[in-house]
């Protein structure tokens, strides 16, 4: 039987596990470290030292961390959507969308075009 010392230590933390589906949702819908840096406000170098570390936590916190989680909720809303079809989901990033005022790419890259296009996501993914 385990101990509670032994259970704690094989625990990924939080930000582990942030760090590391933010990654993987950025991978599954194409993006470059560059564009993924300015959608969660950390540096290229930054993004590559979490990819090093294998998502192991490092530069998440704060600010980075809730725009981590707010691009997750992105992504999943997105894959929801597309039936899990990544590369529909990689082709609509990059296409022009009227009612999002242009590319959805182009658009998380501030927080207020994020938190516009994830509420656009979670009303076409649960109309009323």
């Amino acid at each position: 039987m385990r101990t509670t010392a032994q259970h704690i230590e094989d625990t990924p933390s939080k930000t582990a596990v942030v760090s590391k589906a933010l990654l993987r949702s950025a991978e599954l819908l194409g993006l470059t470290a560059r564009e993924l840096s300015t959608v969660v406000g950390l540096s290229e170098p930054s993004i590559s030292r979490l990819k090093r570390s294998e998502g192991s936590g490092g530069p998440l916190t704060g600010k980075s961390y809730e725009l981590a989680l707010l691009f997750i909720r992105l992504y999943r809303s997105l894959d929801a959507i597309v039936g899990g079809d990544d590369s529909v989901a990689r082709q609509w990033m990059r296409t022009d969308n009227t009612m999002l005022g242009g590319k959805p790419l182009n658009r998380i890259k501030t927080i207020d075009g994020l938190a516009h296009v994830l509420a656009y996501l979670d009303a076409r993914r649960a109309p009323i």
